[in-house]
């Protein structure tokens, strides 16, 4: 499917994405992801567990067939005979239901990372129950640890208690009911069952990393799938959204929810590293890390539902990694609040071979602005929703506030991380943004200092954006001074306030013609041949739209986006225009949070008319 520029709506031609494999690797389309507070697995349509990191998520991966088809590591779960898969998460929840119908029969199969009675688990428990829904199935498992990027060789260890699998510092145990384990190989476990209508089995596996492993009884890990659901249930009666295209927003918020680093409130950008933002290949990050800017706009989201304890870890965690590591506000950090180490290569072939598989991202270091609007965004959304800042954190913003006083005339690299450094527009426009909240938090007594100084800026910065950065050419905002270039961040500046007038308007319709193809959008110019259309650049577009009075418009161009998400709701980081395939890193925080915001932005907007 080739999709033209200004086009109609776009739809996948395969939203399950295929069964089928290529070299050993599932379309990143065909994946689903369950979580537990600290790690993420990614579920192919066919039943492999392709990706799990023990015990959190940036950690190197035990399994991970997503970036090592051959030496990667699975955990396997599916008919033995032909079949065919269809799913779907239970409602409310990141527990997923997968059916595999055969010539003999029809299983079910429950994916769930179990939650404790208490919370998150001191351990990972990945739980999978089969239950036979018609007919006679014969099914095989297999547990299947990889050599950790390339990086280990696991082994299975007869201990005098259990067979338990050993790779690196990470200890595998496997339970379950009625499985069919056969006798322990040397670097796997597995077995084979059959199942009757009305037949149940499960199959456990539990790990710990540099600790010992308790393995768990599997009558208590088939109660805790139980549990576990009825947690994620509880979460989602904790908010609601009565708009417009509630379903997906419920949806992208239980997404977002899989990236939120429990032990510390952290929020990860992505569950995954190194997926490349071109079918072709190319652009490989590693997004394991919380980036000021994701964990920014997902504070706005989680505020805007009323998510009381995520929102105050957030912001606990933002602020006091900020102040560790200050004065300086730092592009991203570790999911426990550290600066990261630097970028290690490993010797994995990547998806497709498409490597190279990374550890760490260069962007670390960089001088980006856009940060401090983004900070001083969630500060404002946090406070107008009730809250009160305390005296330390208040001093600390002002600080933040005079250095974008002073940062704001330096040239960076912009929303984007690029190597070149420039006076970007969408940089400004963050210190714009960070000093028109500095005031407002100042004339709420949330923030001293020198207020007057602030608004001084902040008219200046408006002033220069004005003059220097309208292409009268190109009826459009451009990336920078001087240039034509396009940039699709310049969208947030509607939701923003600082324009939402007739510029913006013809900035909208500038971006569509250049950058985008249907309904979906580049980041900025030259990207079209370089990578795929970047999700969250599409949403911000219906925001904007919706901003400047075009509500219609808006509206169907989020119908046309949440119809792109995959079979169970979720986005990865980039779609490529003519095959509609996944690309990037998945799920990405930035894509699902960009849809919530603006959902609710549409029906605040439309509300208010």
């Amino acid at each position: 499917m080739t999709a033209k520029r200004g086009t109609g709506p776009l739809r996948p031609a395969n939203p399950a994405g295929a069964l089928e494999r290529t070299d050993g690797y599932a379309d990143l389309r065909g994946y689903a992801g369950i979580g537990d507070g600290r790690t993420v697995a990614l579920i192919a349509l066919d039943g492999s567990v392709d990706w799990l990191p023990i015990p959190a998520l940036d950690s190197k991966p035990v399994f991970a067939a997503l970036l090592d088809a051959e030496h990667g590591g699975r955990i396997t779960l599916s008919p033995v005979e032909p079949f065919t898969a269809t799913r779907a998460y239970i409602s409310g929840t990141n527990v997923l239901q997968t059916t595999f119908e055969t010539a003999s029969g029809i299983v079910r199969i429950t994916d769930a990372l179990v939650t404790g009675v208490a919370g998150r688990l001191p351990w990972t428990e990945l739980a999978r129950r089969v239950d036979g829904v018609r007919g006679s199935v014969a099914v095989r498992w297999s547990v299947q640890p990889g050599r950790t990027l390339r990086t280990t060789m696991p082994w299975v260890d007869r201990t005098a208690n259990w067979p338990v699998i050993r790779a690196d510092g990470v200890m595998l145990a496997v339970t379950g009911v009625e499985h069919g384990p056969n006798e322990p190989g040397t670097h796997q476990l597995d077995g084979k069952f059959t199942t009757s209508e009305g037949s149940r089995h499960l199959i456990a596996v539990s790990g710990t990393a540099r600790e010992p492993i308790h393995p768990p009884n599997p009558r208590n890990v088939d109660r805790g799938i139980d549990r576990t659901v009825e947690n994620w249930r509880a979460w989602s009666r904790e908010f609601s959204f009565d708009g417009p295209w509630s379903d997906a927003v419920q949806r992208s918020a239980l997404a977002l929810k899989l990236l939120i680093h429990s032990p510390t409130g952290a929020i990860a950008a992505a569950a995954t590293t190194s997926l490349p933002e071109t079918i072709s290949g190319g652009k490989n990050w590693d997004y394991r890390f919380a980036w000021v800017r994701d964990v920014a706009y997902t504070l706005q989201s989680m505020i805007r539902f009323g998510l009381r304890e995520e929102s105050q870890a957030a912001v606990s965690w933002l602020l006091t990694t900020i102040r560790k590591h200050g004065p300086n506000l730092e592009v991203f950090y570790t999911l426990d609040g550290e600066i990261p180490d630097e970028i290690e290569h490993t010797e994995a072939p990547g998806w497709r071979e498409l490597g190279p598989v990374v550890c760490g991202n260069d962007a670390k270091h960089q001088l980006q602005l856009g940060p401090y609007g983004d900070l001083f965004d969630v500060m404002r959304s946090y406070v107008d929703a009730g809250n009160v800042l305390d005296a330390e954190t208040g001093r600390s913003l002002a600080a933040v506030a005079d250095r974008a006083c002073d940062d704001w005339q330096k040239p960076d690299a912009g929303i984007w991380e690029l190597k070149e450094i420039r006076h970007y527009t969408t940089s400004k426009l963050g210190c714009w943004q960070a000093l028109s909240s500095a005031v407002h938090l100042a004339e709420l007594g949330e923030v001293p200092g020198d207020a007057a100084r602030w608004e001084v800026e902040r008219d200046r910065i408006a002033d220069w954006v004005a003059e220097n950065c309208w292409s009268e050419d190109r009826q459009s905002y451009t990336m920078y001074p001087g240039s034509d270039e396009l940039d699709a961040s310049i969208l947030l500046h509607a939701p923003s306030g600082f324009d939402r007038g007739e510029r913006m308007s013809r900035t909208i319709d500038a971006i569509a013609a250049e950058l985008g193809e249907g309904p979906l959008v580049y980041r900025y110019t030259g990207m079209r041949e370089e990578e795929g259309t970047f999700v969250a650049c599409a949403f911000w577009r219906a925001a904007a739209l919706a901003c400047v009075g075009r509500m219609a418009e808006a509206k169907a161009l989020m119908e046309e986006l949440i119809g792109l998400a995959n079979d169970v709701g979720m986005y990865a980081e980039m779609i490529d225009a003519d095959s509609l395939d996944f690309v990037g890193n998945l799920p990405q925080g930035l894509s699902h949070l960009s849809l919530i915001y603006t959902a609710i932005l549409i029906a605040e907007l439309d509300d208010g008319n």
